[in-house]
């Protein structure tokens, strides 16, 4: 049976600079390319009009689940990865280890940081786990998740907080973003108060010693309700698994009843297991005809506004996951059909998602077309004027369905 691979590079599209150029330019990515040249390329709008452009809702879109149906919010997707469980009348909320600046007063400090220099499970666990006994009651609860990135349970609860991501608001003043609507004094008053716990707590004192950013306060956002996702393989008719470091996409998976797979040393970071992640792929073709690789590495080089880091997270996913992967199954005459894209763009001139249509390209190792591009970038795939209005066709196009 054909093989179906998704390569998600988060993040991967940006913006021309005062060069006109983008990582995906000057990234030296020949496999890419080269898949490119033979395939079909093309912008895809994964964002539908009005949603917002986050992770969640775009790589919904990108595995054929149609934000508009059945999108309930990010943080009850991540809370099926740390074993949250939810019943219907439940909320959630993304809870991240920030770095704030030192001011007196809250309302006055600034983003420093939405991911406390990339703080380690180890080290975030810890510190969630001295937060729990302050905060968790019977009715709001924390749950530790991966690096920075932790949940808050809230039972029986109803929707309607406005909340702000933080890296939508890196270097920012927080004054405007602090927490509106339903419960916000109750989560600004959990804020304020994690911010005079943890500024002092003594792995913040050695992180700042080391000269690393300290996770001083909670930050809540993307508040949500129980999912409902559809069965990947009822859907589509192949047997599918998620490959990720982050808990988003591994919640994904377990809602769609697809084989999430853990990779020992995977980040999420331009620092994870790309070879690790490379193994992981080719071994998990044996058994499944649809494997969706996350990388987070572009997205979280963009976040951070580092252009040289973000061309390289593409060098790197080029060398170390794609052509492994292509390569063994060439050597090995598996018909495959491969879909490279973003989710969305994170350009590192923002710090921050862009709901703008993303590039894509599409590879059936039997039906070489050549599209007439040599390179594989934002502005390349324009000229085939060719255009997909939801993350729904993509996958069609890619199961030949």
């Amino acid at each position: 049976m054909k093989k179906h691979i998704v390569i998600l590079c988060d993040g991967m599209a940006d913006y021309n600079n005062e060069q006109n150029r983008t990582p995906m330019k000057d990234a030296n990515k020949p496999m890419m390319d080269s898949l490119a040249c033979a395939g079909e390329v093309g912008l895809c709008r994964t964002v539908p009009f009005g949603m917002k452009p986050g992770s969640d809702v775009a790589n919904l879109s990108v595995m054929g689940y149609d934000p508009t149906v059945y999108y309930t919010g990010r943080s009850p997707l991540e809370a099926l990865s740390i074993g949250v469980k939810m019943d219907k009348d439940d909320i959630t909320y993304r809870a991240n280890l920030v770095t704030l600046s030192d001011e007196d007063n809250y309302a006055d400090k600034t983003m420093v940081d939405y991911s406390s220099g990339e703080i380690t499970t180890a080290e975030s666990s810890q510190l969630i786990a001295y937060l729990k006994q302050f905060f968790n009651d019977d009715e709001l609860s924390l749950f530790s998740g991966v690096s920075y990135r932790h949940c808050l349970l809230r039972k029986h609860g109803v929707i309607g907080a406005i909340l702000t991501p933080p890296h939508d608001i890196s270097d920012k003043k927080i004054t405007e973003y602090l927490p509106k609507g339903e419960y916000s004094k109750e989560m600004l008053a959990i804020m304020e108060r994690s911010y005079e716990l943890l500024k002092d707590h003594p792995i913040n004192r050695k992180r700042k010693a080391m000269g690393l950013n300290p996770a001083n306060s909670l930050w809540f956002w993307g508040e949500g309700k129980k999912p409902a996702l559809d069965s990947f393989e009822l859907k589509y008719g192949v047997k599918g698994a998620v490959i990720s470091a982050v808990d988003l996409l591994k919640g994904i998976a377990i809602g769609a009843n697809m084989t999430s797979i853990d990779v020992e040393g995977a980040t999420g970071t331009i620092k994870t297991n790309f070879d690790g992640k490379a193994k992981a792929t080719i071994d998990a073709l044996k058994n499944h005809d649809y494997v969706y690789v996350h990388l987070e590495a572009p997205d979280e080089c963009g976040h951070q506004g580092n252009y040289q880091e973000k061309v390289e997270s593409l060098e790197l996913i080029d060398q170390k996951i794609i052509t492994p992967v292509v390569n063994h199954l060439r050597e090995n005459n598996i018909k495959f059909n491969i879909l490279i894209c973003p989710d969305h763009a994170t350009p590192v001139s923002l710090k921050t998602h862009v709901a703008d249509p993303v590039p894509y390209l599409i590879y059936d190792s039997e039906k070489k077309r050549g599209c007439g591009v040599k390179t594989f970038d934002e502005d390349s795939v324009k000229t085939t004027r060719t255009f997909l209005e939801s993350g729904s066709e993509l996958i069609k196009k890619l199961l030949n369905i």
